[in-house]
């Protein structure tokens, strides 16, 4: 039995490569019998070296199939091709072109401008390793059987079991916030703030430790850590490293790291950290109150830890629920259930009280992404009508381009590329739009200052091409998906005539979409202004005119009353611990006469200076003139009406004398005053009282009565100065106060007020050319008709009469569902709010038919007024 062999593999790859598929399959099988015969005749040897030389001789220009790199060319060159078509089809109609590219433009740089706000919240705290394994443990609070609330804080204690219970840790911390002291250098005092935090603080957060030795910076008593930049303030050019800071009360901390100071994208920052065990030592020194690690004190603690790589957060949770079922038999009214929140997720939660540092709000991102769509779309209606539109003129070129060969892929590769270089022109211009819109967003809030610096990085410029990219392939698929269905044989014969487009109704539908927006738009602004002016200019109750309200900021208030009294402007002093109304709150446990029976009341511990100062109505009983100020000795109580009607205790006058049990303590009600809003007013008014116990006032309440305001300030921080010259004055007058408090509204009003401003513009774009392409198609119809006697009134009237219909069916849907989302939605659960009325409803209709009808009527008189001799005869 003879040899049997195979051909050399390389030949048959080197077969493979040039040969056409065609071919390819007929040609093996040829050879490959020649090699077969070859064995039996020749050898496998002279066999395999044959097959060699015939796939060299079959390398023939019929055999070679096209090569890639060909295709790739022609691709190329049809490229090339498609942009040299689509930019001379921008240029030659300016009108069109420049209305795409403008409204485009416009609604983009608020898209990159929303496309920054999502990026730069998403990088928020993963500049730390393993941040995906981080999480902070969180509280459910609840009260009886009232509504929870949930808290980013939690109890020390559950902190420390958390710390040794639970399995799966690689590490843990713990901080406590509220940390103030002043600091003596040079016989000069500086502020320094910061939080108490456990020793493995690095070993969860990778803040970078630029000296010291971070495991055991934070481990012994008066240890402090201070950022780089406060090390500068205090010791400038100096090396701060272990030297011993000297504070105003008399204690000394040993420096024990220098640290860089957080990144902006950290959701917490500090200028200093104090070991754990300085203030467990602090406490420890009143053996008597161990209420700050009770577990209900979950007001000032956070606790952040990181799981090991194969630990999962819900076996975590279940340890966790399971302490906190422990801990809560122990009370009979309060319950505080922890979990566990990711690292990634605190910048997004705004409904978390007690936070220890930036909050944005998923919903804010929700918002501006959904109100930023809205304007996109509005704008790409815009092009995808004007597109279809100008599909008339245009036919005539796809019906061209079809008989020379063109399929039906490549008409719409060429319009899908048209669109795309429009978009890409549009986002250079909003890009410098950009510019401008960044410092007034910012400016909006001191939240948004605080949480948003706007770099523009080198991924962003890339998701902004992506974006523009994205958009030229929306605005363009529909038009170029109806010119390249056209036929070429009808794109020819009825090229010049509507005909073609006779059944394209969408272009009215997308122009009552923009204007339905529009409207929408304005009566939103409307109504979110006169909201904000009905919250500024609503009775609280109590006077607020000319009242300024200084922080005490730990200063002695006897020597701060003093000072300020002196200013002649300053007419009256009072104190207080919070200003009302400005969504400021303080609670306690109000009980009556069945202990079992409870509600919160909430309160302002005043001076018997305030309730008098502020003008409040004292329907029954006396103030607080003439009794102690001890805390300790506090006895009486003064409430309001509703605090009188929750235990049915009659009228004001015979609820006088009777005692009240308020954290605790008997107190009796010696006044009753006339309900006001201690919240704010879209709440309803609650239980409240003022107490008389002087360890809480941080406000002071300065009546002023000058015409020279700038004058009366500068003398306030005289006297402010006079007695704390380490910390600057914190004053604000108590209507800016309040306008403060209800910004939300304010914002609302200059947000959708300005993309109202844009949707009526980038509609009104739209509109004109739709006019204009109007007017032009019809222009033989307008001069026959002036021929036959037909006034330019009745021709303006004929041609707007379609648009104004148009807007009168946008009014119909856009006005009864702003109203219906404001009235039932948002408005819906607020005590106060307006009633929305005609002129909210029906201004922004007014808006957009003035603007529709000169927009229309402009282009519609422009053709009724053109000679018709002169257009017929070019016709």
């Amino acid at each position: 039995m003879k040899k049997q062999g195979t051909p050399p593999r390389w030949a048959l790859r080197l077969l493979e490569w040039y040969c056409r598929p065609d071919l390819l399959e007929d040609l093996q099988g040829d050879l490959h019998e020649y090699f077969e015969r070859n064995i039996e005749e020749k050898g496998v040897r002279r066999a395999r070296l044959n097959y060699i030389v015939d796939v060299f001789k079959f390398f023939k220009p019929y055999t070679v199939k096209k090569l890639d790199i060909l295709d790739q060319l022609t691709q190329f060159v049809m490229f090339k091709n498609y942009f040299k078509t689509s930019v001379r089809s921008i240029v030659r109609n300016k009108l069109f072109s420049a209305i795409n590219i403008v409204g485009l433009a416009i609604s983009m740089s608020i898209c990159l401008l929303v496309i920054s706000i999502v990026s730069e919240s998403f990088s928020y705290d993963k500049f730390h390793a393993d941040y995906d394994r981080i999480h902070r443990v969180i509280t459910q609070y609840q009260f009886l059987e009232d509504d929870p609330n949930d808290f980013a804080s939690t109890s020390i204690l559950a902190g420390q079991r958390t710390m040794e219970e639970v399995p799966g840790l690689e590490a843990s911390t713990m901080l406590v916030s509220n940390y103030s002291e002043d600091i003596l250098i040079n016989d000069k005092y500086y502020p320094i703030e910061g939080r108490f935090a456990t020793e493995d603080f690095f070993e969860v957060f990778s803040f970078n430790v630029l000296r010291g030795n971070a495991s055991t910076a934070l481990e012994e008593p008066n240890s402090i850590v201070i950022t780089d930049k406060t090390a500068e303030r205090l010791y400038a050019g100096k090396d701060a490293l272990g030297k011993t800071m000297v504070t105003k009360s008399g204690k000394n901390y040993l420096i024990t790291a220098i640290v860089e100071t957080p990144p902006h994208a950290s959701h917490f920052t500090f200028q200093s950290l104090i070991s754990y065990s300085t203030y467990k030592a602090e406490r420890n020194e009143n053996p008597d109150s161990k209420y700050w690690i009770s577990w209900n004190n979950i007001w000032s603690n956070h606790v952040y830890i990181k799981l090991l790589e194969n630990t999962k957060p819900a076996e975590v949770n279940a340890r966790l629920l399971s302490i906190s079922e422990e801990e809560n038999k122990a009370s009979d009214r309060i319950s505080n259930t922890v979990s566990l929140q990711p690292l990634t997720n605190i910048i997004m939660r705004s409904d978390l009280s007690n936070s220890n540092g930036k909050v944005i709000g998923i919903e804010v991102i929700w918002i501006l992404t959904g109100l930023t769509l809205v304007i996109i779309l509005s704008a790409g209606f815009n092009y995808t009508n004007l597109s279809i539109a100008r599909s008339l003129r245009r036919s005539k070129e796809v019906g061209v381009r079809k008989v020379i060969g063109a399929t039906r892929g490549h008409i719409f590769t060429q319009f899908i590329l048209e669109a795309t270089i429009i978009s890409m022109i549009s986002l250079c211009i909003s890009f410098f739009l950009l510019q401008v819109l960044k410092p007034q967003f910012v400016q909006l809030l001191p939240e948004f200052a605080e949480a948003y610096q706007l770099n523009t990085e080198v991924s962003l410029v890339l998701y902004f091409i992506l974006f523009a990219v994205i958009i030229g392939v929306m605005a363009g698929t529909f038009p170029a998906l109806f010119l390249s269905k056209l036929n070429a044989i009808n794109a020819l014969k009825n090229s010049g005539s509507g005909r073609l487009f006779s059944r394209v109704n969408v272009r009215k539908a997308l122009i009552v979409i923009q204007f339905t927006l529009s409207i929408a738009f304005i009566v939103a602004a409307s109504i979110g202004y006169k909201q904000y002016k009905y919250a500024l200019g609503f009775d609280l109750g109590f006077n607020t005119e000319n009242i300024l309200n200084v922080r005490v900021q730990g200063n002695d208030v006897g020597q701060l009353e003093a000072a300020f009294s002196k200013i002649p402007e300053v007419t009256d002093i009072s104190k207080s611990t919070l200003v009302a109304s400005t969504g400021s709150t303080y609670s306690a446990t109000f009980k009556f006469e069945d202990p079992m029976d409870s509600t919160s009341l909430f309160y302002n511990a005043v001076d018997e200076k305030y309730i008098p100062l502020m003008k409040h109505d004292i329907i029954a009983g006396t103030n607080f003139t003439g009794l102690s100020k001890d805390p300790k000795e506090e006895s009486v109580v003064i409430l309001n009406e509703t605090a009188i009607k929750h235990f049915n205790m009659g009228t004001p006058t015979e609820a006088l004398e009777k005692n009240v049990e308020i954290d605790g303590k008997k107190l009796k009600i010696i006044g009753v005053v006339r309900d006001f809003h201690y919240a704010k007013i879209q709440d309803d008014i609650e239980p409240f009282g003022f107490r008389n116990t002087n360890n809480q006032y941080y406000i002071m309440n300065l009546k002023i009565d000058t015409k020279d305001v700038l004058n009366t300030m500068q003398k306030i921080e005289q006297a402010w100065d006079s007695v704390d010259e380490v910390h600057p004055l914190n004053a604000q007058f108590y209507d800016e106060r309040i306008e403060r408090a209800y910004a939300d509204f304010s914002i609302l009003f200059k947000v959708v007020g300005f993309l109202a401003f844009v949707s009526i513009s980038i509609a009104t774009m739209g509109l004109l050319g739709m006019s204009v392409y109007t007017a032009e198609t019809r222009l033989k119809e307008i001069s026959i008709r002036k021929v036959l006697g037909a006034t330019e009134g009745s021709l303006i009237k004929l041609l707007a009469k379609s648009f104004m219909w148009l807007l009168c069916i946008a009014a119909l849907i856009a006005v009864p569902i702003t109203y219906f989302v404001f009235d039932s939605l948002i408005l819906i659960d607020m005590a106060n709010r307006i009633n929305i009325g005609v002129i909210e409803l029906f201004s922004g209709v007014v808006i957009i038919f003035t603007i529709g009808f000169f927009t229309i009527g402009s282009q519609t008189w422009k053709a009724a007024k053109s000679n018709p001799a002169q257009t017929l005869r070019s016709q």
